[in-house]
C-alpha cells in the first residue's frame, strides 16, 4: 500500500480524540513533563495516543524510548515525528546564519545544512527548526543573528541552498531530514525592534521583502513551515488565515505541514482574540496544523467539534462540522508529513545504529566557513601577518569558548571550542602576550539582569585603570595587538533585544588606550549583530568582523591573520556609523529632500553625525588580492520584453594573492508607477582569481527582473513591470559601483 493511500486507511479508521491526538506537538522536557504551562506528565499524553510529536530530545536512546510508548498508547500505532531547533548546525556549530551569509556562498551553506541534518538524523531527528529565513534591517533585533541579512535576493537563495542541505533529494532519504521555514512572516520588522512586536507594513513591502525567501524555500522543496508570534498589519499570525490559507497554500499551493511556535496558539488570548476556545477555532482555522506545548488544541477542539463555534465579537462562526472538516485536513496533513519521512512503513527509520558523519570532517568545514564567514572591513598594509609577529592578543573574547558558539547553539559545547590564544599558538608555534581584562557592561544593573540568561562574560573584579595599564603594558611589548572584543552571546538571539547596538564603553575606552600606544592595532569583532563601529574604524589599522564563529570561529579567525586562509566575506547586512542610524538598508526609497540646495542643512539626515562618519555598506568586504573592474558593457542598449540582455564585465585580480571576489549587480528603476528603492541587489556571483588572472563575468538580464507588486490588499496585489529606463549598478558591493543604462521598449 502506497503512503497516500495508508493515510487515508488511517484517516478512515481514527477517531475525533485520536486526531486531536496528532495535533499536539510537545516538548521532551526534563523528567518528561510537557511545556511550562503544564504539569501532565508527558508519558501519559503518550500513553494514551494522544501526542503527534516530540521536540527536544538530546539521545538517539530517549528517542527510541519514547517512540516504542508512542507505538504501545497508540490503538493503530501510529507513530511520533521528532524535531529540534537545528539553528547553525546540530553538535557541529557552525557560525551563526548572519555570519554564514556574509560567505555569499550557497554551496558552502548547503554543505553546513547537509552535515547539521546528518549529525541530526544520527539521534533520531525527522524535522529541524530551520532555515530561519527572516528578514531584518534593525540591529536593535537581537534575531537578526539568526537570519540572513537584510536583502530578500539573498535570502531566497540562503532559503533554498539550506533547504536543499537539509532535506537532499527528500526529508525521507537516509541522513536528511525536513526543513521547516520560520517565521511566517515579517517576524523581523517589529516595531523599536523589540522581540515579538507586531509588524506594520505596506503589503508591497510584505510582497517584495519578507515573502520571497518563503516562496524560494517552498520551490526548493520545503517540507513544513512554522508561524510567527507577531501580528502582521493587526492580525496575529497564528490566527493569519489570508497569509497561510490564502498566500502559503493558495497561491503557493503549499501541502506541507504547517506547526506553531511555542505557545503560540496560547498567546491568541493575549492578542486580544478571544477567549481559549475562540483562539483555537481562529488558528485551526486559519491553517496551523499542530499546536506547540500549550496544549490548547486538545483542550478546546474536542468540545468545538462538537458544539461548533458562533463568535460574533470575533468575527467568526464555524458549525461543528465544519471544526470537524478542519481537524481532518490538519490530520491528514500531519499524517503526509509522517508518510513522506517514511515514518508509516517504518517507525523506527534512521533510529538504527546510524553512524554520525566524521567529527573531524565537521570541524574542518566548520572552520573553513568561519573564516568564509568573517568580513574584512579596514587594511592599512597590516594583514596577513607573519607567522613570526610577535603579537598582543588582547580583548575578553581572547580566551573566550563558550560566547563563540553563539546564540541558539541547543548540541553545542563550549569544551569544542578552540580559543583565539590556543589556534594562533598552534598556528605560529608561539604564545602571545596576553591581557584578558576589558569588561563587555560597566552597569552592575545591566550584568544582573544578563546573568538571568546565563551570562559568559562577567566583569572583572579588578578596577578598569589596572585593567587598561595591564593591557597597554602588554601592547607595548609587541609588535602587533590583536584585539578581540564584541557582545557576549546572550545580547544577541530570542528577546535580546538592545536600544544601542554598539561595543560597550569599557571596550571603546580599551581600542582607544591601546591606539594611543601607536603600535599596529587589529580590532576583531565577536558578535551576534550588526554592531555601530564608530570611532574603532579610524582607530584600527585592520579591522575583522567575525561574528559568532561556531565552535572553529577563532581557528577561521587565526587562518585569515596569519593569511592561510583568504577573506571572503561580503556584508549580509549593512553596518551603521552609530546605533541611532537603525533601521537601516541599502535599498532604500529615494526621497525629495534632503537635497543639495538652499535649504538643504545637512545631508546624512542626522545633524549629530557628521557626514564623513565611517560606514560599511551592504555587500562590503575586502580581501589581500587587489582587484580591479574594467568598464561594463552591455549585448544591447533597448530591448524588447522577450528577450534577454546580457551584461559583461571582466574583473582581474592585480595582486600576488589569490582572492576570492563575489561581483554584484544591484538595478533602480528611475520612473516608475510607485517609488522604488535607490538599489536593488538583483543578481551576484562569486569567482576565485589567482594572482593576474582575469575573468569576464556574465550576467543575463531578463525584464521580469523588475517586476513589482501594487497592493491595495493582500488579495488584490497585481505584480506589474513599466517599460523604459533601467539603471544597472555593478561592482564589489551596494555602493561603489559602475552604472549603465538599458531601455526596455516594451
Amino acid at each position: 500500500m502506497d503512503s497516500l493511500a495508508v493515510v487515508k486507511d488511517l484517516m478512515a479508521r481514527m477517531t475525533l480524540d485520536e486526531k486531536i491526538g496528532q495535533l499536539n506537538l510537545l516538548a521532551a522536557g526534563e523528567g518528561l513533563v510537557t511545556g511550562a504551562q503544564q504539569a501532565t506528565p508527558l508519558s501519559q499524553r503518550l500513553d494514551a495516543g494522544q501526542v503527534g510529536a516530540i521536540f527536544g530530545t538530546k539521545s538517539l536512546a530517549t528517542a527510541r524510548a519514547m517512540q516504542e510508548r508512542a507505538l504501545a498508547g497508540s490503538r493503530l500505532r501510529i507513530p511520533l515525528f521528532f524535531a529540534e531547533d537545528v539553528i547553525h548546525g546540530h553538535r557541529t556549530v557552525f557560525p551563526l546564519n548572519i555570519a554564514l551569509a556574509c560567505s555569499w556562498d550557497m554551496r558552502l551553506i548547503e554543505d553546513t545544512a547537509a552535515f547539521a541534518a546528518a549529525e541530526a538524523a544520527a539521534e533520531g531527528l525527522h524535522q529541524v527548526y530551520a532555515p530561519m529565513i527572516d528578514i531584518s534591517r534593525d540591529a536593535r533585533w537581537g534575531r537578526m543573528a539568526e537570519g540572513p541579512g537584510e536583502d530578500p535576493l539573498l535570502a531566497s537563495r540562503i532559503a533554498a541552498a539550506a533547504t536543499r542541505g537539509f532535506q537532499g533529494s527528500g526529508p525521507g532519504v537516509a541522513g536528511r531530514v525536513a526543513a521547516c521555514l520560520k517565521h511566517f512572516v515579517a517576524y523581523g520588522a517589529p516595531q523599536s525592534g523589540r522581540d515579538y512586536d507586531n509588524a506594520s507594513l505596506a503589503w508591497e513591502d510584505l510582497l517584495e521583502t519578507h515573502l520571497p525567501p518563503f516562496a524560494a524555500g517552498l520551490e526548493a522543496g520545503a517540507a513544513s513551515v512554522m508561524v510567527a508570534f507577531n501580528a502582521v498589519n493587526r492580525l496575529p499570525m497564528h490566527a493569519n488565515g489570508p497569509l497561510i490559507q490564502g498566500w502559503l497554500r493558495g497561491r503557493q499551493g503549499f501541502d506541507g505541514l504547517v506547526v506553531s511556535d511555542y505557545t503560540g496558539v496560547k498567546e491568541l488570548v493575549s492578542h486580544g482574540l478571544g477567549p481559549a476556545a475562540v483562539s483555537v477555532a481562529r488558528a485551526i482555522h486559519a491553517g496551523v496544523d499542530m499546536d506547540m506545548v500549550g496544549e490548547d488544541y486538545l483542550r478546546e477542539l474536542p468540545a468545538l467539534a462538537h458544539h461548533g463555534l458562533h463568535a460574533p465579537e470575533a468575527g467568526l462562526s464555524l458549525p461543528a462540522h465544519r471544526i470537524v472538516g478542519l481537524i481532518d485536513n490538519a490530520c491528514r496533513r500531519v499524517l503526509t508529513f509522517k508518510a513522506r519521512l517514511g515514518l508509516l512503513g517504518d517507525p523506527f527509520r534512521g533510529m538504527g545504529n546510524t553512524a554520525a558523519p566524521s567529527r573531524s570532517d565537521g570541524r574542518k568545514l566548520a572552520r573553513q566557513a568561519a573564516a568564509q564567514s568573517a568580513v574584512l572591513l579596514k587594511n592599512d598594509r597590516l594583514l596577513p601577518l607573519s607567522p613570526t609577529t610577535r603579537i598582543a592578543l588582547i580583548g575578553p573574547f581572547a580566551a573566550d569558548r563558550a560566547n563563540m558558539l553563539g546564540t541558539w547553539a541547543v548540541s553545542g559545547r563550549a569544551g569544542d571550542v578552540v580559543t583565539l590564544n590556543d589556534a594562533v599558538t598552534a598556528l605560529t608555534g608561539q604564545t602571545p602576550a596576553c591581557a584578558w581584562g576589558a569588561n563587555i557592561v560597566d552597569e552592575p544593573w545591566l550584568e544582573q539582569r544578563l546573568n538571568v540568561h546565563g551570562q559568559t562574560v562577567t566583569r572583572d573584579p579588578r578596577g578598569e585603570s589596572d585593567l587598561l595599564a595591564e593591557a597597554v603594558a602588554a601592547a607595548r611589548a609587541a609588535d602587533v595587538i590583536v584585539a578581540a572584543v564584541g557582545e557576549a552571546k546572550e545580547h544577541a538571539g530570542e528577546s535580546s533585544s538592545l536600544l544601542s547596538p554598539d561595543l560597550s564603553a569599557p571596550q571603546r575606552r580599551l581600542i582607544a588606550a591601546l591606539a594611543g600606544t601607536g603600535k599596529p592595532l587589529l580590532v576583531v569583532v565577536f558578535a551576534g549583530r550588526p554592531l555601530a563601529i564608530g570611532d574603532i574604524a579610524g582607530q584600527a589599522d585592520a579591522l575583522l568582523y567575525a561574528w559568532h564563529g561556531g565552535v572553529a570561529g577563532p581557528e577561521g579567525v587565526a587562518d585569515l591573520i596569519f593569511g592561510a586562509a583568504e577573506p571572503a566575506g561580503r556584508l549580509a547586512v549593512s553596518l551603521p556609523a552609530h546605533p541611532g542610524e537603525v533601521p537601516l538598508t541599502y535599498a532604500s526609497d529615494p526621497t525629495g529632500r534632503p537635497f543639495p540646495g538652499r535649504f538643504a542643512k545637512f545631508l546624512t539626515g542626522w545633524l549629530d553625525l557628521p557626514d564623513d562618519a565611517p560606514r560599511f555598506p551592504f555587500g562590503f568586504g575586502l580581501g589581500f588580492g587587489q582587484i580591479r573592474y574594467d568598464p561594463p558593457g552591455l549585448s544591447q542598449e533597448t530591448a524588447e520584453a522577450d528577450q534577454t540582455v546580457t551584461l559583461r564585465i571582466t574583473v582581474q585580480n592585480t595582486g600576488t594573492r589569490q582572492a576570492i571576489e563575489t561581483v554584484q549587480l544591484y538595478a533602480s528603476d528611475p520612473v516608475a508607477r510607485v517609488t522604488r528603492p535607490g538599489r536593488k541587489l538583483i543578481d551576484f556571483t562569486q569567482i576565485t582569481l589567482a594572482p593576474g588572472e582575469s575573468r569576464e563575468v556574465l550576467f543575463p538580464i531578463t525584464a521580469d527582473q523588475f517586476r513589482y507588486p501594487l497592493a491595495p490588499s493582500l488579495e488584490a496585489a497585481e505584480w506589474v513591470r513599466d517599460p523604459g529606463l533601467i539603471r544597472l549598478h555593478v561592482g564589489p558591493n551596494s555602493r561603489d559601483t559602475q552604472t549603465l543604462e538599458l531601455t526596455w521598449l516594451s
